[in-house]
Order: structure tokens, then sequence, then C-alpha cells
């Protein structure tokens, strides 16, 4: 049996009467920029992680290249991130002329929130967390850390739509919760999308202006903005997703929960659940140190996987000029080359998994063969 990596058809043709009317709705409208579908989906998605405002963005870099410019940082500032990241966590700081400071990651993959301090100068503008894989990060800790320094506080959300940490939903802890839309993320679209989450009042508003040409007002621009804006499709297939995103993270549960019972391979590292914390299991990432032999292993006996990610951004070409050697974050590098997100997907049948499963466990390193 061949089991994908993912499989984004099992939740659409289960809903497809429903995702084609609203497309067709939104079609014959004749409107599909900043219309009623939009509008409806921010205060949907604002109420759903609890928090005042939502503004509907074009992709979730947008989303956090935004939310730094909107912040006022920018060259001579620095921004502490997690070095096991998405390369796009840092382009949203580097993007604005800033400088990203990287902090290891701790046991969970989230960034080390006892290792933030020390990295703390005067310098410092902001703290980015990336609740990463759908895991939230140790908030209590670094929440009240940014509000000792006085420093901004992102969250990049885009792996954990509905996770929360000690109850409270990841997107309301800080300043701004930033969200990409893309199809493969627990709540995605059918194309690309974005938005952040905020409290403010005063973010909102400056967000609202940014996304639209820097425009308060049509043809009365008060600062350079861009375009970013969700469209009326994308908003519209989102709030029907919406409704069923619980249904979607307790059937990734389930699959995860089946791995973590059964996956007992002593080569296999399997993910860590942090006290406190409900993960949505964006990914299941494991980690061995034959990571190359296994995924090879894996695709001969039928079976997809992911490398999420295999360059961090601070040894990435793109990020040379920060002249971070290798060695100098000797954890997210050693992730880097060990870390393989197992196949995970809506609707997973019990044979899928236990092909998984099986594979897994049968999975001996040639160095290791008697």
């Amino acid at each position: 049996m061949k089991v994908p990596a993912n499989n984004l058809l099992r939740h659409y043709t289960e809903h497809q009467d429903e995702y084609e009317v609203k497309a067709l709705e939104i079609l014959r409208s004749g409107n599909y920029v900043l219309g009623n579908e939009v509008e409806t989906f921010e205060n949907n998605f604002a109420k759903y992680i609890g928090t005042n405002y939502c503004v509907g963005l074009g992709n979730g870099l947008d989303a956090l290249w935004l939310s730094f410019r909107i912040l006022g940082v920018g060259p001579g500032d620095e921004v502490i991130v997690q070095g096991n990241t998405y390369i796009a966590s840092v382009m949203g700081i580097t993007i604005n002329g800033a400088t990203p400071v990287f902090v290891e990651p701790d046991e969970f993959y989230s960034i080390d929130a006892d290792k933030i301090e020390e990295k703390i100068t005067a310098k410092t503008k902001a703290v980015l967390v990336v609740h990463l894989y759908g895991e939230c990060c140790e908030m209590d800790k670094i929440v009240a850390l940014t509000k000792k320094h006085r420093l901004y506080l992102v969250e990049d959300c885009a792996q954990s739509h509905g996770a929360t940490f000690k109850g409270q939903t990841t997107g309301s802890f800080g300043d701004i919760g930033c969200f990409s839309f893309y199809p493969s993320k627990n709540l995605g679209g059918f194309g690309d999308g974005g938005a952040i989450t905020t409290n403010s009042e005063e973010l909102n508003k400056a967000f609202r202006m940014y996304r639209f040409y820097g425009s308060e007002k049509r043809y009365y621009n008060k600062v350079v903005g861009t375009n970013s804006r969700l469209d009326e499709l994308q908003a519209g297939l989102l709030n029907v997703k919406l409704n069923y995103l619980e249904a979607l993270n307790e059937d990734r549960r389930r699959v995860c929960n089946s791995y973590l019972e059964h996956i007992k391979n002593p080569v296999i590292q399997l993910p860590k659940r942090r006290k406190d914390s409900e993960t949505v299991w964006h990914q299941f990432v494991i980690t061995t140190p034959y990571r190359d032999e296994f995924k090879a292993y894996l695709e001969e006996q039928g079976i997809g996987s992911i490398i999420h990610y295999p360059i961090p951004p601070h040894l990435s070409e793109a990020y040379a000029y920060l002249k971070i050697g290798t060695g100098s974050l000797p954890i997210t590098e050693k992730l880097a080359n060990e870390v393989l997100s197992l196949p995970l997907f809506y609707g997973m049948t019990k044979a899928e998994m236990d092909t998984v499963i099986q594979a897994i466990n049968a999975f001996v390193p040639k160095t290791l063969e008697k």
C-alpha cells in the first residue's frame, strides 16, 4: 500500500458540495475583493482565536513582515527568534532591515524560553515565537519576559491553528499573531492566504491601511503600504473550513496518538508533548541519526515523508551575510540533519497507519544489521 506524505483531497471530497456551493455563490456575486466574506471570516476567526480583531492578508509572510514594519522594527534593531524554523519567520524580520538573533530550541522543538533573556541587548526590540509543528511555545515564561523588558511579542502561528497553552489559543498571547492559510496548513485554503490577530485597535487600523496600498480611503495614501488582501474566494472557503477545524485537529490527534502508541523502534525518537499544551499536530516529526537512509527506505516501501527543514536559516545562502557559521547553533543544526515528518492527513485509514507503523518498526540501519 502506498501512503503519501499528505492528501488534501480527503477533507475536500467529504464536504465537496458545501465548498462548491460557496465558491459559486462568490463567483456569481460579482464582489471579489474585501467584501462580506472577508469581513465575516475576520470576525469568525478573531472569535475563534480569542482576540478583538483579525485582519485578512495575502499570505503568512506578509503577516510577518508587515507586523514588524507596523511595530517600527527596522535597521539597527534586533529580534530574537528560534534557530530551527522555516526561513519565512526570519524573512519577516530581515525584510525590514532588522537583525535576527537566534536561540536554540528546547526538547519540544520550540524556542527555549530559558535561553531568551541572555540574548537581550539594548538593540532588542521584539521576540518572535514560532509554534512549530503545531506545538505551543512556553508562553507564560515568554510573556512575562517580554513584559519585563518591554519588548514586542509576535507569534508565528502558521502551523498552530487552534493549539492552546494552559487553555489559551496561540495568536492571542502577543501583540500580534501571524497566520498562514496555505493549503497544507491545519486551516488551509485553496491557494495563498494569511491573517493577523490582535487585541489592539491601533494595530488593527494600521494593518487595514497597510494592506490596501497604505490608504484608509481609496486614492488617499497615508503611508507607503502594500497590496496584501485575503480575497473573497479564499475567505469564503475558509469560512466553510473553519467550521470543521476542531474536527480536523481531532483527527490529526487520532493519527498521532496511534503513532505514539505503536511506533517502537530504538533508532527513532518520537516527538514529545509539552505539559499544559494542546498540540494540533501540524506535523508528526521524528528524529533519527539515520534520517537520509530512513527516508530512502520509506520511499522504497511506498511511504512519503518530508524534511522540515533541511537547512536552518542561519546556514542558508540567503543569510550568509550574517556570518553565522556551522557549529554556532549545534542543537538546531543537529535537528536539521535528523528530522523527518511522517505521513499525516485528514482521514488516514487504519490500514494506512498500520502500513506506516509496521514499516518504521521493521527499519534497521545498514550499519546495525547483523
